[in-house]
């Protein structure tokens, strides 16, 4: 991990902290440690950014989560849901999947085997309160237009296809090599951000696949791609009140 004073930017390594289930592997990246003061592991609302492999025909069998919004991004290849309100979903890089489970929500997940192998990122948010209604929204997104965000989702009532139960926004953008794309801002906000795919420079910082970026600071950063790369960005309020029960997340 390294910081940069001048600019509020602080880096991280790829996760050490994974689980290996053989067919089913999962990278845990902790957003607050990212800084090292910060005495949480998530950041505000956005307590985990998962990153997940399932391999052709594989089930991770019906199991509930409680007090945590779960995201679903799904870059390539499909994510199969099933749960127990009788939803049959597919996620896949047209759609975005929220499990808002509030009280609690049950569901499964699926590759079949004629599916390619899934490496995809599952988001756990923070809500602002205990025992919500449980919900699940499956949405499709806007397609992908080279070198600028994409607002994918954010809390109720912003301009996103699909909401989250606190103040997080989800940004992700596709950089060709030698592109650069400014960092998303909003004010009152900080930027946590990951690199999916290739390698970007900022403030003199190059963050290679699987490292992340922690931005507390409201300076105006760019990220350059030093080859094609595949990056989200989170723009998260610091002060938002937050829960810490959630099934996986806290």
């Amino acid at each position: 991990m390294n910081a940069d004073a001048d600019t509020g930017l602080y880096k991280a390594p790829r996760t050490t902290v994974s689980q290996n289930q053989g067919k089913f592997r999962i990278h845990l990246n902790f957003p607050g440690r990212n800084h090292p003061t910060h005495d949480d592991h998530g950041y505000g609302p956005l307590a985990t950014v998962v990153e997940s492999f399932m391999d052709p025909d594989t089930l991770i069998s019906m199991h509930q989560h409680r007090n945590e919004e779960i995201v679903s991004w799904v870059p390539a290849g499909v994510m199969r849901h099933g749960d127990r309100q009788g939803n049959d979903l597919v996620t896949d890089p047209d759609h975005l999947l929220v499990m808002n489970a509030g009280r609690g929500f049950w569901h499964e997940e699926r590759t079949l085997a004629d599916d390619p192998p899934l490496r995809m990122l599952q988001i756990f948010v923070r809500p602002h309160s205990l025992d919500l209604q449980p919900d699940i929204q499956h949405e499709p997104v806007p397609g992908p237009v080279a070198n600028e965000w994409r607002h994918l989702f954010g809390p109720e009532g912003a301009d996103a296809p699909v909401f989250v139960r606190n103040d997080v926004h989800l940004y992700d953008i596709r950089l060709d090599e030698g592109a650069t794309g400014r960092l998303p801002s909003r004010d009152g906000y900080d930027t946590y951000f990951y690199v999916f795919e290739g390698a970007v420079e900022t403030a003199g910082t190059r963050f290679e696949e699987a490292e992340s970026g922690l931005l507390v600071d409201d300076r105006d950063l760019a990220l350059t791609a030093t080859a094609d790369s595949l990056v989200v960005a989170f723009q998260v309020d610091p002060d938002a009140p937050i829960t810490k029960q959630g099934t996986i997340g806290r």
